[in-house]
């Protein structure tokens, strides 16, 4: 995410860092590259100049020139422009009415259906609410079928009317079902259109005129680029909605959408589609995303998604087992799926100031445990409950199994020894042990190497 943006404006730091003497002229150069850097991702050439006009003024007027470490303050200011040209902070939800209805806008393709479910979900899981899903794309081959098999995924019902051709009836027709029944978010899925439609634009404006939603979402994808703005903006003009959902933000974007949209059509994006899967769509939050785009990590997310996926009668477990010393591989396997819960791995490590930046060159596939767990399944379940079973053929077996070599096998089971001895000296109040530990590898004064 933002992987090219973030390495041009490493480059553009660079500059101003590589000067033994600070002057007007290193920071109007590393302001020329900051330019560069937001152009090249797609942002357009005259927001790009006002962007980096207000740095500049920001920087010469906080005397970067005299500051004993002008990147890291240029850094700054770069992170709270960008994070203002986003919308500054969150755009929370109106879902105050019973029920709260959402019209979900979009051009065809853009995963307008998908994020429908997506956003069921998070309001089913994270707001305890009850989501009506409202099938009223009578016009793509299938697309009723998708919303059943989404909505079938999450656990939400969905209301359709087969042979009823006419949105706007089924939307009104929805709302009232939703009345009737205890549900107190109606999310409309509408048919995919293009702007220059004048028919399907005037329909999707009679079904908004007739259900009066609380919000009207529109689902764009990112990877689009600069288009993704235009058509925002042709959609804001006949819809006038409230926010916007931005999707395929994990794929290879340049993200000049995320970054302008806000300041093109005037309407926050609400949230973002970060994978494939019913639980990926985050609340956008335009500070923790400026710290993303400049590598400082994004440590609140992190801990909000182990706290999501957090079992605590799980923990108070594996916890008496560690301190028994009989933490085994059945129980890794289990700590295993809770961080794969968590999401893609090479976008958690991205949330860990400064490890961004280390793994880039670094090629982690969406399913990183995928050797490890293929290793442990080939072992039986003795073996798992007590490692020290495992001797040679039983390694050689297990690598055959696992399609995996000795080494392989013999390297995790060494992680895991090392592992377990390390879980076991925190348990048994060894932290103090580490510490001394470390401070003698530092020559015991407590330097650095």
């Amino acid at each position: 995410m933002f992987d090219n943006l973030q390495d041009k404006l490493d480059k553009a730091f660079h500059v101003l860092k590589g000067h033994g003497q600070i002057s007007e002229v290193n920071v109007a150069e590393t302001v020329k590259e900051i330019r560069r850097a937001l152009v090249d991702a797609d942002v357009s050439y005259k927001i790009a100049k006002e962007v980096t006009g207000r740095i500049k003024e920001e920087a010469l007027g906080q005397k970067v020139l005299t500051s004993l470490q002008p990147g890291q303050l240029m850094t700054k200011i770069v992170r709270d422009e960008i994070a203002r040209l986003m919308g500054g902070s969150v755009a929370e939800m109106d879902l105050k009415s019973s029920p709260s209805v959402i019209l979900m806008a979009g051009l065809q393709g853009s995963g307008k259906t998908t994020h429908s479910g997506k956003l069921a979900n998070f309001l089913k899981r994270k707001k305890t609410k009850k989501p009506l899903l409202v099938a009223c794309d009578v016009y793509r081959p299938a697309a009723i079928n998708q919303l059943k098999v989404v909505g079938e995924q999450i656990g939400v019902e969905v209301y359709s009317e087969e042979g009823n051709n006419n949105p706007v009836s089924i939307a009104t027709n929805a709302v009232a079902h939703a009345k009737a029944n205890g549900f107190n978010v109606v999310i409309v899925d509408t048919a995919g259109r293009l702007a220059i439609d004048q028919a399907m634009m005037t329909e999707i404006r009679d079904v908004h005129a007739a259900i009066k939603p609380d919000e009207t979402l529109f689902v764009v994808d990112s990877m689009t680029g600069q288009d993704a703005v235009n058509t925002a903006k042709a959609f804001n003009d006949v819809l006038d909605y409230e926010g916007v959902i931005l999707t395929k933000l994990d794929g290879d974007t340049r993200g000049g959408a995320a970054l302008t949209i806000r300041t093109v059509v005037e309407k926050p994006i609400k949230f973002i589609g970060t994978g494939e899967k019913m639980d990926a769509l985050d609340v956008f939050y335009p500070e923790r995303m400026a710290d993303r785009i400049l590598g400082m990590g994004d440590v609140v997310s992190l801990v909000e998604r182990a706290q999501e996926q957090f079992d605590e009668d799980e923990a108070r477990r594996v916890q008496k087992k560690i301190a028994s010393n009989k933490f085994d591989f059945n129980d890794f396997l289990g700590q295993i799926k809770q961080i794969k819960k968590m999401g893609n791995v090479k976008d958690l490590m991205g949330m860990i100031p400064g490890m961004g930046k280390m793994m880039k060159n670094i090629d982690i596939d969406d399913d990183a445990f995928k050797g490890v767990e293929a290793i442990i399944h080939s072992m039986t379940p003795a073996e798992r409950e007590d490692p020290k079973l495992i001797n040679g053929s039983r390694r050689q077996r297990i690598a055959k199994g696992s399609g995996k070599t000795i080494q392989d096998v013999n390297q995790l089971l060494k992680q895991f020894a090392d592992m377990s001895k390390m879980m076991k000296m925190m348990q048994g109040g060894g932290g103090k042990k580490m510490a001394n530990m470390m401070k003698g590898m530092q020559g015991g004064g407590g330097r650095p190497f």
